[in-house]
């Protein structure tokens, strides 16, 4: 009888011990996770299920085209663990805004012009934050690498958290001002007063960009940046002017969130574009959505009170951010 083999623990895993250091908990836990992506059928059933063929034509079929999708890190490092203590903290935060607002009677001082400007432009924007909620669903199911679909997956859990407050701040407006329709009119908004109309067809359209790749560029290098810059900085400055703190300071904590987007949305571009051919690819969709992103912002800015250039600097503003990761038109 022979002595059973000393077994010393693994100091690593398989698929990271190349690195030849300890993984972090970030790579633990979010590389290399994807199993569907290690065969010719992502699925392991029939070619001609029509999941395997959804997957084979609008992921792995994909113009975007990169040797190791795996490569891809967020800069921020985030897991689910961290974002929730991360968030933690900004939730707290937010609540204390909520609080110390509602305990001066913040919204009783607000003009009437402006609970016009709030019914209209701030509380209707759940549909669309819903609408960005969903498209990054879509990329958790549909990106070719696991740490592409963390960075989409805390992505839509950002947008839900923001559908909430939003939802809470339309209720709190409507016992303050019940005459103004918050809570019963915001549907009927979306659907059909000309501010929205632009960033209604954009994200519609963008529901439907089934190719994984497309779907990337109209969301994060398009959508969420013209709303950024037309809904969270010109409608917090507009605000700012008509003396709503809270709303300002909520959506200042909004961008928060925005900045962590254009992270990983700029280091998947700078990945993409170590490929041949993936800049055309990249730019030819950009100067397809683009102007979607620039109508959105018209209309939005066209209904700020005291607009001014609202409109031409959260244009200018997007098609900067376009322009640092090489992709200007």
């Amino acid at each position: 009888m022979t002595d059973a083999p000393d077994l010393k623990p693994l100091k690593t895993w398989s698929h990271l011990a190349g690195q030849r250091r300890r993984p972090s908990e970030y790579e633990i836990v979010s590389t290399n996770l994807l199993w569907s992506t290690d065969d010719e059928l992502p699925w392991s059933l029939s070619p001609d299920m029509d999941m395997n063929q959804w997957y084979l034509k609008y992921r792995d079929g994909s113009p975007l085209k990169h040797v190791d999708w795996d490569a891809f890190r967020d800069p921020d490092g985030l897991v689910y663990r961290t974002y929730n203590i991360l968030q933690d903290g900004q939730e707290a935060y937010v609540d204390g805004l909520l609080d110390e607002h509602n305990a001066s009677g913040h919204d009783a001082e607000l003009s009437a012009g402006w609970l016009d400007s709030l019914a209209l432009l701030y509380t209707p924007a759940r549909y669309m934050l819903h609408a960005v909620q969903m498209s990054s669903a879509y990329l958790v199911q549909m990106a070719p690498a696991s740490t592409i679909v963390n960075c989409a997956m805390l992505q839509a859990a950002d947008q839900l958290r923001w559908v909430s407050r939003t939802a809470y701040r339309t209720k709190e407006l409507s016992l303050t001002a019940p005459d103004k329709g918050f809570g019963d009119k915001e549907r009927a908004l979306w659907e059909n007063d000309p501010a929205w109309q632009g960033f209604r067809e954009l994200m519609e359209r963008a529901l439907v960009a089934y190719d994984w790749g497309e779907q990337f560029v109209a969301l994060n290098l398009v959508a969420k940046p013209a709303i950024d810059e037309a809904f969270v900085r010109q409608l917090g400055q507009a605000a700012h002017r008509a003396g709503d703190g809270l709303l300002r300071q909520l959506l200042d904590a909004q961008q928060a969130d925005s900045v962590r987007a254009r992270n990983w949305s700029a280091a998947l571009v700078a990945l993409a574009l170590q490929t041949d051919g993936n800049k055309q690819v990249l730019a030819d969709w950009v100067a397809k959505w683009a102007p979607l992103g620039d109508a959105a912002s018209d209309a939005f800015c066209a209904a700020l009170p005291d607009a001014g250039d609202a409109a031409a600097q959260a244009k200018d503003e997007a098609e900067a951010f376009r322009a640092e990761l090489g992709l200007g038109r």
